[in-house]
This record gives structure tokens, C-alpha cells and sequence, in this order.
């Protein structure tokens, strides 16, 4: 599968179905974060692949109920060690933690497993139930499994719509 491909197939799976993810595969995935670019090179990140069934009710609470995370037989959580704002005036380690998890999401996607980017989550929550250091900040959370659905295609706006060349 191309990269292109990969972004093309890639959809928000939310029902996973109950099997488990060979560590070998589930490592494949996370490299693909390790490997992603950041802000200075710093990679100033560190991924928590939840695996362990008992702690799925609990991820799921700490991420506002929602089912898909009680049900996937993994989650990452992608988590900032430390932040600062970049002159651009974004948020390092939200920028550098995006583009790992898209990174990792892509990934999946050519292995076959699917994901969904959770943007209900409660940070707080989280630490707690994977007794995470203080300074760990975490950026994002995503369910991951075999998927259970499929997904109709969401319609994407027109290139013209979204693109410009030089000058709005």
C-alpha cells in the first residue's frame, strides 16, 4: 500500500472487533510515531500503547464514555514531555504530538487495524489512570484494533475550495 493509498483508505473506525493486536504489529505502529519530525528535532514525546483489558473501563471514562475506547483491544496515548510556543505561535508540542499520532494512524491503516482521533478526552483522567509523570501532557488518545465496520467515505470539500497558490 502507497502512501497515498494509505490516506485514501484511512477512516474513523469506532467498533474494533475483540482481537488482539500482535506486539509485533502494534510496535510497527509505534515506530512509526518514533519516526515522525519534530520541532527541533527534540521528539520531545513519549507514546503509551494501553493494552492491559482491565484498564479499558477506565479509558474510557477518562474519555467522556465513549465506547469505542472500552471495546478496541489497545489505545495509544500520545503524551508531551515538555512545551513551549514556537514563533509561529503554536504550540510545540501539540504540532510535533499531531504529526506522530498521524504518523502512527497512517501506519495502522496499512496494517490493516483502524483508528479514530479522539478529541473528548479528559488529560487529567488520563494521567491518573496511567499514573503518568507530572510533566507528561497528554496531546491525544486513539482506540486501536481490527475494525469491526466500515465506514461510508465522508465527502471531502473541492481542491479549489481548500487551495490557493501564492495569494488567497
Amino acid at each position: 500500500m502507497t502512501v497515498k493509498e494509505a490516506i485514501e483508505k484511512r477512516k474513523s473506525i469506532r467498533k474494533y472487533l475483540d482481537k488482539d493486536i500482535p506486539a509485533d504489529i502494534l510496535n510497527e505502529v509505534l515506530e512509526a510515531g518514533r519516526l515522525a519530525p519534530s520541532a527541533k528535532n527534540m521528539q520531545n514525546w513519549v507514546f503509551i500503547a494501553v493494552t492491559d483489558k482491565e484498564l479499558r473501563p477506565f479509558m474510557k471514562e477518562a474519555c467522556g464514555g465513549q465506547n469505542c475506547i472500552g471495546e478496541a483491544p489497545a489505545s495509544i496515548v500520545v503524551c508531551a514531555t515538555e512545551d513551549s510556543v514556537m514563533n509561529c505561535g503554536q504550540h510545540r508540542s501539540t504540532v510535533d504530538c499531531s504529526i506522530a499520532l498521524s504518523f502512527m494512524m497512517l501506519r495502522a491503516t496499512e496494517l490493516g487495524l483502524g483508528t479514530v482521533w479522539l478529541g473528548h478526552f479528559f488529560a487529567d483522567k488520563v494521567k491518573e489512570v496511567l499514573n503518568l509523570p507530572e510533566n507528561f501532557i497528554p496531546i491525544a488518545v486513539t482506540p486501536i484494533g481490527y475494525p469491526a465496520e466500515e465506514p461510508a467515505s465522508r465527502g471531502r470539500k473541492p481542491m479549489e475550495e481548500v487551495t490557493h497558490f501564492n495569494k488567497y
